[in-house]
């Protein structure tokens, strides 16, 4: 069993900054992909940003240049740092993670409960 959890949200006014951390653990023997997919009210989960168990980044239009994500692969944990916010991310932000559980199992995704950031005007 494979646990994400996330942390780091709130309420922030526009143009502040949050970071979002988020821990994997249990069951994992590696973590390939990991990323940030926010969820708007009404709206479908979207792509924020992702990074590769090697480093590299692919972000949204939406958040280029103002949102970076990084990870400590030696803590399993990934990062959201979100700057110069507008009231149109406020969303609940759910991290992901593709994990190998054993050397013998298949790659299987892995989503956690979700961290509320909401950005007033």
């Amino acid at each position: 069993h494979v646990q994400l959890v996330e942390s780091g949200g709130g309420l922030v006014q526009a143009g502040g900054s949050l970071r979002l951390p988020c821990a994997a653990s249990g069951s994992i023997l590696s973590l390939h992909a990991m990323g940030w997919y926010p969820q708007g009210p009404g709206k479908q989960r979207e792509l924020a940003a992702t990074i590769t168990s090697g480093g590299t980044t692919n972000y949204a239009d939406s958040v280029k240049g103002r949102f970076t994500i990084s990870r400590d692969n030696t803590k399993n944990t990934v990062y959201l740092q979100m700057n110069r916010l507008k009231p149109e991310d406020t969303a609940v932000y759910y991290c992901y993670a593709r994990v190998r559980k054993t050397r013998y199992s298949y790659d299987t995704d892995a989503w956690g409960q979700g961290t509320q950031v909401t950005v007033s005007s």
